[in-house]
This record gives structure tokens, sequence and C-alpha cells, in this order.
């Protein structure tokens, strides 16, 4: 069978005319999607990269009016406000997206946890608890559940912070021993407040089970048996704390010394000192170690020696102190002024510093009053450093 030529002469012209028409029916398809992009969006981005929150807010505000269908607007506006402080803005453009029936389910679930962060940061701590509780079954749930774990230990419920902390164990979110560990010491505290001997011994047990190398069951096990009157158990506790963590045994030095001098412990409880004292100098040492020696002059000797070694304005007020209750080489005005001078130039430095956030405070915290972090405080004053 012969091949028309005349059909393909006919149909070239046809199929060029079809193709410029397809094309022109893209380009205009290309056209009118770039006019309905929303432009405020990535006015609003630039804004927002070059710190100016309040016109990117308004530029957000426009983008999601032309376009009230498109999620990441929502978001974006959301977080926006809750950056700047304004939760109930937040939780209304989220609230919004919940009550959208047409939400994909991944879209939801991203929704339903933006809300709970904006309740946590309002301290709306009980509507945060049941919006996180809400994302038990979804790909949200380690982040969820590490959240309430936060806010029960903001909110000092150490029954559900632990409960939680072993969930996320269980889960494989890593190891929350140290967490655990503080939250039995937290309720041990609580039953003594109230009281309840055998809680607070039974929450210690625990605590050390949870995590058997941390220091504080052990400093607060000591100074709950010095309490009691049980010096020679509180001494064999603590010495326990000298062997396994020696770096923090200077938040007890001297409680330690106190008990040891209670229970006639304390040529023992000297020795032990002066070992960890020549390989962890510290204030703390210093003056539990003044306070087991029984000689006047042998203390001033020993502190002046230490001054030499490691001088420092805490060292310099104890021998002020020991040269003011002997020989006085100077009148008793004259060391009582230099020995204020003295202590008011060492008070800042008579600190503890966080190594997460950088508060400061006078007084050991096993938990950061800045930032919430557990362990975060070094167990040496700043001085020693």
């Amino acid at each position: 069978m012969d091949f028309d030529f005349q059909w393909l002469l006919l149909g070239l012209p046809v199929a060029f005319a079809l193709g410029w028409l397809a094309s022109r029916i893209d380009l205009r398809q290309l056209q009118r999607d770039e006019r309905a992009s929303p432009r405020p969006y990535f006015k609003g981005l630039n804004l927002l990269l070059n710190e100016q929150q309040d016109k990117a807010i308004d530029a957000f505000i426009e983008a999601v009016q032309q376009d009230p269908d498109t999620t990441d607007l929502h978001f974006a506006l959301g977080n926006l406000f809750r950056r700047r402080g304004e939760y109930e803005r937040a939780v209304r453009v989220h609230e919004h997206l919940l009550n959208r029936g047409d939400l994909p389910r991944a879209e939801r679930e991203r929704a339903q946890y933006a809300l709970a962060q904006d309740f946590l940061k309002a301290g709306l701590f009980d509507r945060a608890e049941a919006a996180y509780r809400a994302l038990e079954d979804t790909a949200f749930r380690t982040d969820a559940w590490l959240a309430l774990l936060t806010l029960y230990e903001r909110s000092r419920e150490w029954d559900k912070a632990i409960e939680m902390a072993q969930k996320l164990e269980g889960a494989g979110a890593g190891s929350f021993a140290s967490r655990i560990s503080h939250c039995w010491c937290e309720l041990a505290l609580d039953a003594d407040a109230r009281g309840d001997a055998s809680v607070a011994e039974e929450a210690l047990r625990r605590a050390r089970e949870a995590a058997p190398q941390a220091p504080r069951p052990l400093v607060l096990a000591g100074q709950r048996l010095a309490r009691l009157g049980r010096h020679a158990e509180a001494v064999q506790v603590w010495n326990e704390l000298l062997g396994s963590n020696p770096q923090s045994f200077g938040l007890v030095a001297c409680d330690y010394a106190a008990s040891a001098q209670a229970a006639g412990l304390a040529p023992q409880a000297r020795e032990r000192l002066r070992v960890l004292y020549e390989r962890l100098p510290s204030v703390d040492l210093l003056a539990a170690m003044r306070q087991l020696e029984p000689q006047a002059q042998a203390r001033r000797e020993w502190l002046a020696s230490q001054l030499v070694r490691q001088p420092s304005l805490s060292a310099a007020v104890h021998l002020l102190d020991e040269t003011a209750r002997q020989v006085q080489p100077l009148s008793a005005d004259e060391v009582q002024a230099l020995h204020q001078v003295v202590a008011q130039t060492a008070k800042p430095l008579q600190r503890y510093r966080c190594a997460a956030c950088g508060f400061e405070a006078s007084h050991y915290f096993w938990q950061c009053p800045g930032c919430q972090s557990w362990d975060s405080y070094p167990p040496r004053r700043l001085e020693d450093d």
C-alpha cells in the first residue's frame, strides 16, 4: 500500500497549530499562578529576615486574607505571634486551623502541637497538658512527652514527671536517669516537710536506685540523718559520696565536719579532707578543715600556708578570723575593718554559676532557676576556678 504524502503535508500545519495553542495555554496558566501567588508572604519573609516583626505580621495577615486555604501562612503567622508574646492571637490562629474540616491529618497534628506550645508559653499549664495529651498517637508524641516532662517539673508534679520520664526511656528517647533521680529527691523533701519519714526514706532509696552515681541522693540522705542526730550514719553516707563523687563533696563539707565532731570521728574526717584538699582544693573544704582542727595555732599556720599555696580572698578571711582570736598585730578595729573589706570583695566570688545560662547564685541549685536545667551548676564556687 502506497503512503499518501498529501496527508503528511496537511498534518504538519495542524500539529504546529495544536502545539502553539498548548504552549499559549501553559503560558497563561503560569501567568495566572504568578498573579495568584501570595506576594505578601514573600514580603513578610523579607521583613522577618530584616527583624522587622511588626511589618512582617502585617504582611502575613494580608497574605492569609488573600489565600486563607494556605496552612503554611497560618503557621508562620501563629509562630510570629507566639514569639512576640501575643499568645491569645497565636491560639486563635491555630484553633482556626483545627476547626477546618478539610485539613489533612498531618497538618491537624501540627496545628495541635503548635496550640499546645501556645498554651505552655502563656502559662496555661492545664490547657497545655490537655493539648499535649491529645498528641499521644501522633508523630509529635515524643516531642509532646518531652514538653509534658518539663511542664510537670515546673508545676512540681513529681509523680507525673517520673511517669513521663519513664515513658520516654521506654520509647528509646534516651536516658532520663538523672532527672528521675532528682524527682525522687524532690518527693523526699516534700515528705520530710510533711513529717512522713518512711515515705522520705523510700523516695531517697528510689532516687539512688534510679541513678547510682548521682550525688544528690547521698547529699540529702546524709543531711537527713544529721538532722535526726544520727551523725555517725551521716558521716558514713558522706564518706560514700566522697569516694564516688569527690567533686561534689564541697557541698556538704562543713556539715560533714560538724557530724564527724558530734560522732567523735574528727581525726579520721580531717585526714580524709586533707587528702581530698590536696587533689581538689576549694573554699568549702578549707572551712571544713579549719572546723576540724582543734589547735588554734595549728589552724593559723595551716591557713597561712594555704593562703600562700592557693591565694584566695576567702582564705584571707579565715586567716584574719584566726589572727583576731590570737595575737593581734593590728588593733581589733583595724582587723575588723580589714575583714569587712576583704569579705565584701570575696562575696561576689563565693557563688555558683550555671554552665547552661550563666545564672549565678550564692546557694547551690540542683535545677537552675533561670533555665530549668538539671545538674548545670558545677559544684565549685567561682573563686575556686
